[in-house]
């Protein structure tokens, strides 16, 4: 289970630290809701770097678009090599177990950007 520290101080060091990911997301500015069942998150892209922050500390968090899943879901994405149906997000949202809402522009036309972004929080160790 991913903590609020590893998805609010080692997700965007880990995102710093991969400077070709951080060049494909160089034209990308959005926000985006993810939550985890309860837990939820307003993170922000602007020129290949990342801001998160816990979005239940805000009043009326404004987001371009919403990624939903129970933490159950989650977790299953986060293994290091996750079970068919949780392997990727467009997987997860075909087999219901993925809302996506929202304006999708940016989602969609960064599609890419955004699978390798999640995938930085797959576990290795944990």
């Amino acid at each position: 289970m991913l903590s609020d520290e590893d998805i609010i101080a080692t997700w965007p060091a880990q995102l710093a630290d991969r400077e070709h990911l951080a060049w494909k997301g160089r034209h990308l500015s959005t926000s985006f809701l993810f939550a985890l069942g309860e837990r939820r998150y307003l993170v922000a892209i602007r020129e290949g770097r990342m801001h998160v922050r816990d979005a239940s500390a805000i009043t009326m968090p404004q987001w371009d678009f919403a990624l939903r899943a129970d933490e159950n879901v989650w977790n299953e994405f986060f293994q290091p090599v996750p079970r068919p149906e949780y392997h990727d997000l467009l997987a997860m949202m075909k087999f219901r177990r993925l809302d996506i809402e929202g304006n999708l522009y940016a989602f969609m036309s960064h599609l890419l950007f955004f699978k390798a972004l999640f995938a930085l929080l797959r576990s290795t160790e944990k």
